[in-house]
């Protein structure tokens, strides 16, 4: 597989369980400057089993994630708008093998719908997701564009999407660069299992089996002009540590060729699916314990990346691993195209662990003194590719984003929040306020009283 050395990553994996604490906390001490961490260092942090030191890397995760994000977490929903597959993956419920399967697409209409519905529970951004297939009459471009299209044209009042990202099938430079001009912001997609022999047995047939085409899709977008892009492995297919590693030599490829990292990396483990016995059984099965810690070394391995939880863990898990190092998770989400309207029930991509609704996970946010955000500022204000990464390696965007995550959190708390979370939504406020500079609250001071007087969508 390009750029994927499997020799030199075996031999990492080898030689770093005999890193003791003498090298693991000069590497802690690197990662609180917010630097970079070499392959080398990251693969000694992940063969650490000593409690003792998983509990340092916890400590320093939780450290420089504050320090580049400070303690915003944003909220978004997954929009599947296709369930149709040309690809046979054996962990999935999508694979078109897959008899029993309802299939379904969403037309343009269906997917403002589900957008109006998400909109009336307070959603502000949302991921569309499709299964690698065409729809009858239309390319997989033009089918994603109108997908795209219907969901910012979606409308509740004065409330909208403010960004649309996409976890879409790899497509060609040019058809990448109408994909930029929709108007989408990160375009996700994962390699699934960066291990070559695991990833032809995983993927036996369609445009999916072929690896190599599905690592350069992600070079493909950034020559599109795509400067922010998601990557991940999907955890169980392979050694965790295996993937960790291979994960990171495929983001020092992308930032020697664009000079820009990935700017999410999701964290997904296998779940079971529907049809699929594979996904019950998982080859390389990770421990809860082993999350943990490879949620806390990708965070001080790439400080600078957004890091996503999705509602494949449970509540319990989720509640833990946000103070780890993750700045985005979804809510309530649903796997299947229809699935947040449709009064018949379409077969989802996965089984979702974590069912609350957003109103009960901005609670849990706001009881353990995260900020919910719902925010899409940098987008607008392009900082994005290198622009947001000058800001985000120093962190310096933590000041813009903590004032951007208070405005969107009271348009929340006054559109759509229950009065005993309008309470203590309108307590956190206060408190993270105060903590602000004196330019910082200048400035929410102005956005608070615009929101107060009716305008939505205000930010720095």
């Amino acid at each position: 597989m390009k750029h994927i050395d499997e020799n030199k990553i075996q031999d990492l994996l080898n030689n770093a369980g005999k890193a003791g604490e003498d090298k693991i906390v000069p590497i802690l001490n690197k990662s609180r400057s917010l630097k970079r961490l070499a392959i080398e260092e990251t693969a000694a942090l992940l063969a650490v089993n000593d409690p003792r030191l998983v509990k340092k890397i916890f400590e320093a995760a939780a450290y420089v994630k504050n320090a580049i994000y400070g303690n915003r977490v944003v909220l978004f929903a997954p929009l599947y708008i296709s369930n149709f597959c040309a690809n046979e993956c054996v962990y999935c419920a999508f694979q078109s093998g897959n008899a029993g399967l309802k299939r379904k697409y969403l037309n343009a209409a269906e997917i403002r719908e589900q957008v109006e519905w998400l909109l009336k529970r307070g959603h502000k951004r949302i991921l569309v997701v499709a299964g690698e297939s065409g729809v009858p009459g239309k390319s997989a471009i033009e089918y994603y564009a109108e997908a795209v299209e219907a969901a910012y044209s979606a409308r509740v009042g004065q409330h909208y999407i403010k960004r649309v990202n996409i976890n879409c099938a790899p497509l060609s430079v040019e058809d990448f660069k109408k994909l930029k001009a929709s108007n989408i912001g990160t375009f996700q997609l994962f390699q699934e299992t960066y291990h070559d022999d695991t990833y032809r047995k995983c993927h036996l047939k369609g445009p999916k089996s072929d690896p190599d085409n599905r690592l350069d899709a992600i070079d493909r977008a950034f020559s599109a002009g795509i400067d922010d892009v998601g990557i991940g492995p999907l955890y169980g297919l392979y050694d965790y540590r295996f993937e960790t590693l291979a994960m990171m030599m495929h983001i020092e490829h992308l930032e020697k060729k664009f000079n820009v990292g990935p700017h999410t990396i999701s964290v997904p483990r296998i779940e079971p699916a529907v049809g699929s016995e594979f996904s019950l059984h998982p080859p390389y099965q990770v421990s809860d314990d082993d999350f943990k810690k490879l949620v806390a070394v990708i965070r001080l391995s790439v400080p600078y990346t957004g890091m996503i939880l999705t509602t494949r863990e449970t509540a319990e898990m989720r509640d833990e691993v946000i103070s780890l190092g993750i700045s985005q998770i979804s809510a309530e989400s649903k796997t299947s195209p229809g699935g947040y309207s449709d009064s018949e029930k379409w077969d989802g991509q996965f089984t979702t662990s974590d069912k609350r609704s957003l109103e009960e996970l901005v609670g849990m946010l706001i009881e353990k003194n995260y900020i919910p955000s719902f925010c899409a500022a940098c987008y607008r204000r392009e900082r994005t590719g290198e622009s947001f990464m000058s800001l985000a390696k120093p962190g310096l965007i933590k000041g813009m984003c903590s004032v951007n995550a208070l405005v969107t959190f009271k348009e929340y708390l006054a559109d759509f929040a229950s009065p005993k979370i309008k309470e203590t939504g309108y307590e956190l406020i206060e408190r993270e306020t105060a903590k602000l500079d004196e330019k910082s609250r200048a400035q929410i001071s102005k956005l608070f009283s615009a929101v107060d007087a009716g305008m939505r969508d205000e930010y720095v």
